[in-house]
């Protein structure tokens, strides 16, 4: 049986600390979506072109899909475990377990991504301003040591430092793309709204991409001991981040691709595109603070993975999944044995790319694509999951069931689109390697459970 309501459990963890924004700075932050603009639309553009705004346009309605499934979810229970919590106690145990397997993987290889963003965007500023490029090394370290410290310290702190490098982010971005509107002109550019040149099958494979910006939207879920009044704080945030994002992603791209008519590069192929548009919109020095801001972005992004990968790790070992030293809060009631074990995955795994020659752009897109099959395993057996869990409280609902079954069969369809567009040998390593992983925390789920009947004989 489903459980009525989780939200009195505290974990060890500091209970009700958390307002709406800054529960809703967590999901901001874990996708970080001023990096988006920079990083992942012109490699939307790549393939989709002129239909890059329609594409976005499908991905928030994927994602409005899954968030109302994840939302309802929300409105009944409240855990650290989030997503993993939900299918776990509704569906079979082994799909639970896969469920908590992806998500782990999801967060810890977005903070790997963007831990390459945040290299990359390293590299980007100091060759335009101190024309060299610092050691790589050290930077990460860097990096991911800010980002797990402050999530050691104290999750209202970098809860509220990652609302406001957010909100100044978002801000310059938004304000370079009005300056450029109003100087255009207020006229529909007819070429995107007809989908001029563009190949409808090269759709598919440019909405994986795409959904790659709106992946990590749930994470405020991962609060649910920490948010006040997480009932019904959560699940507006949830709703909220997707459609605050969807709205800026799709004004974006719209506004990216019109802000390159006519430029002798191609938005594909640019390394700073927001520098070069707002240089055309007249306000060249906000570029360069876009350029900052989505290097601070990227540290925040690091740091709400590492949050959000220690509530899954910390729930996991409550539930026998791993060791008992995860589930452990210290003096700032936070999960300091899963906070370390986070961050240092995310650093290793960094590190391991950065000295095997894998530029930070790159380790940005195959970690990203990566975590794209953890986040889809999630959301696929949440959606399943939540007619099950209404009908065992005695709540029916034809809504809510046809909503989760096409939910469902989206993130599928994602899925599949995802397995047929890999356009090279490392991408295409990637599905095989998610299995072979989903397949060793199966195995190892099997043996803890045979361990835990003889224990109990």
């Amino acid at each position: 049986m489903y459980p009525i309501d989780r939200a009195k459990e505290a974990y060890g963890l500091h209970a009700g600390v958390l307002g709406p924004m800054e529960t809703l700075a967590q999901s901001v932050s874990a996708m970080a979506p001023s990096t988006s603009p920079s990083l992942t639309i012109p490699l939307v553009f790549a393939i989709a072109g002129n239909a890059t705004w329609f594409v976005y346009l499908l991905a928030t309605g994927a994602t409005l899909l899954v968030g109302f499934c994840v939302s309802r979810f929300a409105q009944l229970s409240a855990s650290p475990g989030s997503l993993y919590t939900y299918t776990a106690e509704t569906l079979p145990r082994v799909f639970g377990v896969a469920a908590g397997w992806g998500l782990l993987l999801a967060y810890l290889a977005t903070g790997t991504s963007v831990a390459g963003g945040a290299l990359y965007y390293t590299n980007l500023l100091s060759q335009q301003f101190l024309h060299r490029v610092p050691p790589s090394i050290p930077v990460v370290f860097v990096i991911c040591a800010a980002a797990g410290y402050v999530a050691f310290r104290d999750v209202k702190l970098s809860a509220e430092l990652m609302l406001w490098i957010e909100v100044c982010s978002l801000s310059l971005i938004f304000i370079v793309l009005v300056v450029l509107l109003v100087r255009r002109g207020f006229h529909l550019d007819i070429e995107q709204f007809q989908l001029h040149g563009v190949s409808y099958s090269a759709l598919g494979p440019a909405l994986v991409l795409a959904m790659f910006s709106f992946v990590g939207f749930e994470s405020a879920t991962t609060l649910g001991a920490e948010a006040r009044n997480p009932l019904r704080t959560i699940p507006r945030a949830v709703i909220q981040c997707a459609v605050i994002a969807g709205i800026f992603f799709v004004l974006c791209s719209y506004s990216e691709v019109l802000g390159f008519r006519g430029q002798s590069g191609k938005l594909s192929e640019s390394t700073s595109p927001l520098h070069l548009i707002a240089g055309k919109a007249g306000v060249s020095p906000l570029g360069v603070g876009i350029d900052f801001g989505a290097f601070i972005s990227m540290i925040a992004c690091v740091l709400a993975c590492v949050t959000a990968a220690s509530r899954v790790l910390m729930r996991m070992a409550r539930e026998k999944l791993l060791p008992s030293v995860f589930e452990k809060t210290g003096a700032h009631g936070t999960p300091a044995a899963a906070i370390i074990c986070s961050t240092g995955f995310i650093l290793l795994a960094t590190l391991l790319m950065t000295m095997g020659g894998v530029s930070g752009a790159d380790t940005y897109d195959l970690a990203g694509s990566l975590s794209v099959f953890g986040f889809l395993t999630a959301y696929a057996l949440v959606a399943i999951a939540l007619p099950f869990a209404r009908r065992a409280r005695g709540e029916h609902s034809l809504l809510i069931t046809g909503v989760s079954v096409i939910a469902a069969l989206v993130v599928v369809l994602i899925a599949i689109s995802d397995l047929r567009s890999t356009a090279d040998a490392a991408h295409a390593r990637l599905p095989y390697l998610y299995l072979v992983y989903i397949a060793i925390g199966l195995a190892w789920y099997a043996v803890r459970r045979r361990s835990m009947a003889h224990a109990r004989a």
